[in-house]
């Protein structure tokens, strides 16, 4: 059995459509939409603990929700703006959304209940200190920003 497409038929087709199709759903819908929004993020492993930092300027340390189950650990983050401007003769209004989810496996020998978090100058920066005896921990955890 096959299956067909229904396609609303056109006056006049277009070729630029059909020829540039496979590149805008690569940049509209796909991987390169996706990791616009995406902020960097750099790991760091130093002798007694773990460093994650996030490039996420112009935003509030409130705008940040990090939790940690188990041994993952998610950093993500939703911010919507509306503005408003108002004359005699217009109104204009604009409208922003931004979100993000990133998520981490952490290491067996990460210290969880110490895991520290601070945003400054647009870098959210959280120590994450290891455990001297090689242990293994398990609990659920939200970590507050500074």
């Amino acid at each position: 059995m096959s299956t067909k497409a229904l396609v609303r038929p056109s006056l006049m087709p277009s070729l630029f459509e059909d020829l540039f199709k496979p590149w805008n759903q690569w940049f509209d819908e796909g991987v390169v939409g996706r990791m616009a929004n995406m902020p960097a993020v750099n790991v760091k492993e130093n002798g007694n603990h773990y460093t994650v930092s996030l490039a996420a300027p112009g935003m509030k340390k409130e705008d940040f929700d990090i939790k940690l189950e188990g041994n993952i650990l998610t950093i993500s983050s939703e911010k919507e703006e509306n503005k408003e401007q108002k004359d005699d003769r217009y109104t204009r209004r604009e409208y922003s959304y931004t979100s993000f989810s990133r998520s981490f496996t952490l290491p067996d020998d990460a210290k969880a209940e110490n895991i520290d978090a601070r945003y400054q100058d647009g870098e959210l920066m959280l120590t994450i200190p290891r455990l001297g005896n090689g242990k293994k921990e398990t609990s659920t955890k939200r970590i507050a920003v500074k």
